[in-house]
């Protein structure tokens, strides 16, 4: 099964202020650093799964990427990003769905972000609908970066379990449809000052564009 039910997101992002969730970051620092590390082409379609509103992409059309996307589960989350960015969210296509259902374009992508779905996904029929459809959505040569809660890292989130990643092992939950190429480690710390260790990869889709 998945993560949740939208009712429960939409609950959480209904009752919490944003600083008072512990994934919030002004910025997500790491996240810009990677992306930057690939050299994107502005016109890149790029999409933020899991966005809710977080200013990644904000950060991203300051950087003058023109085609970004942003999916969530929790429609007020996506509401809140949509009203902070004004006039500029004209600019972005807004998702409310289900990553692991939703019917998204295929061999679209250049870029998939993903900052704290995936380790949601407890069940592994969960993750595989997952990692088949970033397989399908990105375009053979495209990346995407995952970020999950590392090896040290909480047991629960939000009231819901989590599965914990080092490097190696979240590489090999997408493999062999991508093949990893940087990685990072993050220690993120709460608004109210509990550390969250965070596990990154960056992984490429193979070009043969086999799903």
């Amino acid at each position: 099964m998945n993560a949740a039910r939208p009712s429960h997101w939409d609950a959480v992002y209904l009752d919490k202020r944003e600083a008072q969730t512990s994934w919030f970051r002004p910025h997500l620092d790491v996240s810009l650093r990677l992306i930057d590390g690939l050299r994107l082409p502005k016109d890149a379609p790029l999409i933020d799964v899991g966005g809710g509103r977080a200013t990644l992409v904000d950060d991203l059309l300051a950087r003058g990427f023109a085609d970004v996307s942003v999916l969530d589960l929790a429609a007020p989350a996506l509401a809140e990003a949509r009203a902070r960015l004004g006039p500029r969210a004209a600019a972005v296509r807004w998702l409310v769905a289900d990553v692991t259902t939703a019917e998204l374009p295929a061999a679209r992508y250049a870029l998939w972000h993903d900052r704290a779905v995936f380790h949601f996904l407890v069940d592994a029929a969960a993750r595989a609908r997952y990692v088949a459809q970033a397989a399908r959505a990105l375009r053979p040569g495209g990346h995407l970066i995952v970020a999950t809660f590392a090896a040290d890292g909480p047991e629960r989130c939000s009231g819901l379990p989590v599965r914990r990643y080092d490097a190696a092992s979240l590489a090999a939950e997408f493999a062999p449809r991508f093949a990893a190429i940087d990685r990072a480690r993050e220690e993120h710390t709460t608004p109210w000052g509990a550390v969250q260790p965070f596990t990154y990869v960056v992984l490429r889709r193979s070009e043969s564009g086999n799903p």
